[in-house]
């Protein structure tokens, strides 16, 4: 087993009872990621099902030596963001790739990132093409339909003035085919957590994910700060992945609602200055409650619920983060990231019918 101390790069999947998942995605993990100074460390969140069972039948294989397959494994479920910070603290690596349990990674997808960042000292994060793996299995099937951007990430991420995310490939719910429109190297707002490249130390200086926010735009929160700080970040869609999603929760869950609601709230009001949150909020206001009634009048009253719940929790737990809003208003170098998009996409969306 290579020295970790001595890694460019550490790729780091979290699990939790997720056996299943990883018997269908890690052997392509183990397979393309073999460069002589990377790692592969599985981190077990405590898990109740077979997976160290099955993670440690591995680790004599030669595809696990050859990818220098590591095991961590927590005596119990710390969540995603306190598990990944828990496990990133103790890597020495310059590089760590937070990545999902369900991607699928392709031959050379590290080194088009990797070569990037330590050519730009400046660039914090980055993150590939991510691409739907439902499109994939769809698309060899049958050659005429189309290989899609995944929701999540995309080839690379923005927000709009009004704080709503959406990618270059992925507008609202509408994910756009790949036809190679999107490969320029890019720079952007956020980068997808499902394939999160960060420098180490950077990660660890800002605290790394969020754990207040249980799940959904914690990595969006993230990036927030590095633009604030200075950072950039980019999109290297010369490096491909794909991405399964929907593992925790569906698209459809009411929770899923709830929590990108609740959270994207909670994360405007950390990070937006002053001058900007108190407009940017009172059209929120009136934006969630239209997207409430439109969910009642749609059938879909648990949606409502969500939502309304969301905004409530908003109101309820923002007393908890006016230190944290505090202490990121006052360590920026620009209050304003310029890779804020100055336009409303709800507008460009259902006004404009802009889809890409």
């Amino acid at each position: 087993m290579a020295d970790p101390t001595q890694m460019l790069c550490s790729v780091v999947i979290l699990n939790w009872n997720g056996a299943k998942v990883m018997r269908q995605f890690l052997p392509s993990v183990l397979e393309h990621t073999t460069l002589p100074e990377t790692e592969v460390v599985v981190v077990d969140n405590g898990s109740t099902d077979d997976s160290m069972a099955y993670l440690q039948s591995l680790q004599d294989s030669p595809e696990a030596k050859a990818a220098h397959l590591r095991l961590i494994a927590f005596p119990e479920n710390y969540g995603f963001a306190a598990g990944y910070n828990r496990a990133i603290a103790t890597m020495e690596s310059e590089f760590v790739v937070l990545l999902n349990s369900d991607v699928m990674v392709t031959s050379g997808w590290l080194e088009p990132v990797l070569g990037y960042m330590q050519q730009h000292q400046n660039v914090a994060a980055a993150q590939p093409k991510v691409l739907a793996y439902k499109s994939l299995l769809a698309h060899q099937q049958d050659a005429s339909q189309p290989v899609t951007f995944e929701h999540a990430g995309a080839a690379g991420g923005y927000i709009d003035k009004l704080g709503y995310p959406f990618c270059r490939g992925r507008l609202m719910s509408y994910v756009a085919p790949d036809n190679g429109q999107y490969d320029a190297i890019a720079k952007v707002f956020w980068v997808s957590g499902a394939t999160f490249f960060i420098r180490t130390a950077v990660y660890n200086e800002l605290g790394g994910l969020d754990d207040k926010y249980f799940a959904h735009m914690e990595e969006i929160d993230l990036c927030w700060r590095l633009n604030c700080r200075g950072y950039e970040l980019a999109c290297v869609p010369q490096s491909k992945v794909y991405h399964l999603g929907g593992g925790a929760l569906a698209y459809d869950n009411p929770r899923k609602t709830y929590l990108n609601f609740r959270n994207n709230l909670l994360m405007i009001y950390k990070n937006l200055p002053q001058s900007q949150l108190c407009k940017v909020m009172f059209w929120r206001f009136i934006l969630d409650y239209v997207a409430a009634i439109q969910a009642l009048i749609t059938f879909k009253p648990k949606h409502f619920a969500a939502i309304i719940h969301a905004r409530i929790d908003y109101l309820r737990m923002k007393q908890d983060f006016v230190q944290i809003r505090q202490k990121n208003l006052n360590l920026a170098k620009q209050s304003y990231p310029d890779t804020i998009a100055q336009r409303s996409i709800i507008f460009d969306y259902f006004i404009r019918r802009r889809r890409e």
